[in-house]
């Protein structure tokens, strides 16, 4: 069992949304939270850290503290700093290390108050993380109450490979939470073009039904689930159309491209990253403990 989230942090409003939203995930799902800056270098401190500190190293632990001030007392936290020649790279290693959960990341310099803007180490992780990765949208340290609880997690179920996977993720994240489920399904855009309409909406209708059966089976008691379907031509059209509770999170899968227990982000997810508003955690396609991985 997962027990920890790991946040990727700098000195930076990016680093400031990653730890808003690492705390308010960490307080939420009672897991602990773990800081990281990851300094550039050769090799790995994770195994014991160097005797003596360099300039920058000791500029790294004042940050760390400043961040360590910015988290409520009642959440459980430890500060690191590492060195790594990739800072995705690191916190991916810290994460196996730490027995993450989570990996959480901000926006990119830039980007649009209230969206999502991929940077390099963003990137990086949607392209190679065994571990799932939280995205917080800009500006999110200054227009969310970390102290708020999550209200309601919107999952977006296709029928690709992994569709199970996010659907477990999104329920156990629901069940963990205490959070309503709702369920969106994008089996009308996983269908190629040409296929008649109407039969496109009989199917993803069924579909539907059928996740949110599933879903509320799983779900313990008191935990509601529901279904929404988003009307539009395109994912983007579809997506932008939903409406957003305060404290909501999305789920979303990685592309069918994606090698075992690595996350890919597809076509499908980066448009949705466009227009969503709410921080945006991306689940590998294969369960992290699944056991046809394992040599058995």
């Amino acid at each position: 069992m997962t027990t920890s989230i790991v946040v990727g942090y700098t000195a930076t409003e990016t680093g400031s949304d990653a730890l808003a939203l690492g705390v308010r995930l960490a307080r939420a799902t009672r897991r602990h939270l773990h800081v990281l800056i990851v300094l550039p270098g050769h090799g790995d401190t994770s195994a014991a850290e160097p005797v003596r500190e360099s300039p920058i190293q000791g500029q790294a632990r004042q940050w760390l503290d400043e961040a360590e001030g910015m988290i409520p007392a009642d959440v459980a936290h430890t500060a690191h700093v590492r060195v790594h020649d990739s800072f995705a790279e690191g916190l991916v290693l810290a994460g196996e290390q730490l027995d993450a959960a989570l990996i959480v990341v901000g926006a990119a310099n830039g980007a649009t108050i209230g969206l999502h803007r991929m940077g390099s180490v963003a990137q990086a992780l949607l392209h190679s993380s065994p571990i799932p990765v939280a995205l917080a949208p800009a500006g999110f340290a200054h227009s969310a109450d970390v102290q708020a609880p999550i209200s309601r997690i919107t999952a977006a179920i296709g029928n690709r490979p992994g569709a199970d996977a996010l659907l477990e993720a999104a329920v156990a994240l629901s069940a963990a939470t205490g959070a309503t489920l709702r369920l969106v399904s994008l089996v009308a855009f996983d269908v190629p073009r040409g296929f008649d309409p109407q039969a496109i909406r009989l199917v993803s209708a069924a579909h539907g039904d059928d996740v949110l059966a599933r879903a509320e089976t799983e779900l313990p008691q008191g935990v509601r689930a529901e279904l929404e379907r988003a009307p539009g031509d395109t994912v983007e059209e579809a997506v932008a159309r939903l409406t957003w509770l305060p404290g909501e999170l999305i789920l979303v899968g990685s592309s069918r491209l994606a090698q075992p227990r690595r996350l890919f982000l597809g076509s499908t997810a980066a448009k949705m990253l466009d227009v969503i508003p709410v921080p945006m955690i991306v689940v590998p396609r294969t369960r992290l403990d699944d056991s046809a991985d394992s040599g058995s």
